[in-house]
């Protein structure tokens, strides 16, 4: 796997084969790239507009792609700080806080036809949107994509004890949401 990925960063990185590479990376990774993202933005819309300016931003900075991290942490981190800056952007232009930006989104996941959940999924989401930004991140991250801590702390760049520490922390406060709503 790390010598293809290698080889895919090589590719991207040459003007000869960019192009191929780029649509093969797209490929490879477009789904689990959009499920990350709509785990923060929550709009299947809005995600996939998110998903196109991530493999765009990828497509222009590949050249500074230093390696040392997977390719894959690399481009998470780029989709993670798109969708907050997507959904800062948005909340400045609708002139409303963040947290009434996230109430406003998990409101309209119930009418969203994307969204196949069930009552249950939907309290769940109320539940990860109560919660500061960065125990979302984690807790999205381990819960719903399956990330090994170490995953995890390289996209976010922090360590993994600070990580299990928020994902308990969220656990607990998604678990006390439940019981009491």
């Amino acid at each position: 796997m790390e010598k293809t990925e290698n080889l895919l960063v090589q590719q991207l990185k040459d003007k000869k084969t960019s192009q191929e590479a780029f649509r093969e990376l797209v490929s490879q990774y477009k789904e689990r790239l959009y499920w990350h993202i709509r785990n923060i933005v929550k709009d299947h819309d809005d995600s996939h507009d998110v998903l196109q300016n991530t493999f765009i931003k990828i497509f222009r900075n590949i050249d500074q792609f230093k390696g040392d991290s997977k390719l894959f942490s690399w481009m998470y981190r780029i989709a993670t700080n798109e969708s907050i800056t997507f959904l800062n952007k948005k909340s400045k232009r609708l002139q409303i806080s963040s947290e009434e930006l996230q109430d406003s989104i998990i409101n309209n996941l119930e009418s969203d036809v994307y969204f196949e959940g069930s009552e249950i999924q939907l309290k769940l989401q109320k539940a990860i949107a109560s919660l500061p930004q960065k125990q979302q991140q984690v807790f999205n991250m381990k819960y719903f994509e399956k990330l090994k801590y170490r995953e995890i702390a390289d996209i976010l760049e922090t360590s993994e004890g600070a990580l299990k520490a928020s994902y308990h922390i969220a656990v607990k406060k998604i678990e006390e949401f439940l019981k009491t709503n």
